[in-house]
């Protein structure tokens, strides 16, 4: 449940979680990037209660993660889809880390369930960071520094 507090932290990382934090939340986001759009294909493809998912689409569509557009199928009543917006969509780098991040650490003995490629050439690619002249920095070489905003 996202609560105030959390919205109203100087923390970045606190404000995101309030949004992104709750259970089911990620998985829904990964299977937007996948395609899905419809309601009862999540459910289909998560499982999740249909409260819970109408709580985390609700959420999403909130804060701009996700936008509703209706649809109706022929003899039938109209209904929701949900789409990605542009910030939605940023979030596969999150996602990617995530499971770059669990491909290394938590591997799975059949191997990674989704691969990162480039679009236009199919090359593998990995999260990572690069410094201002585009040049990848290990991990190891970030520093997480606290600025006058964060408070004591």
């Amino acid at each position: 449940m996202v609560t105030p507090k959390m919205l109203d932290s100087a923390c970045s990382i606190e404000r995101t979680l309030g949004v992104l934090g709750e259970r089911w939340t990620f998985l829904i986001l990964r299977e937007a990037l996948a395609g899905t759009t419809r309601f009862a294909q999540f459910r289909e493809a998560l499982g999740v209660a249909p409260d819970v998912l109408t709580a985390r689409l609700n959420t999403l569509v909130d804060y701009g993660v996700m936008a509703r557009e209706p649809y109706q199928e022929p003899g039938s009543r109209p209904r929701d889809a949900y789409r990605l917006t542009d910030s939605g969509r940023e979030l596969i780098l999150v996602l990617a880390a995530l499971q770059q991040w669990g491909d290394l650490h938590l591997p799975w003995p059949a191997g990674p369930s989704i691969q990162r490629r480039v679009r236009a050439t199919g090359r593998p690619v990995q999260v990572g960071f690069v410094d201002e002249n585009g040049r990848e920095v290990a991990p190891a070489d970030i520093a997480m520094i606290r600025t006058a905003a964060y408070p004591s």
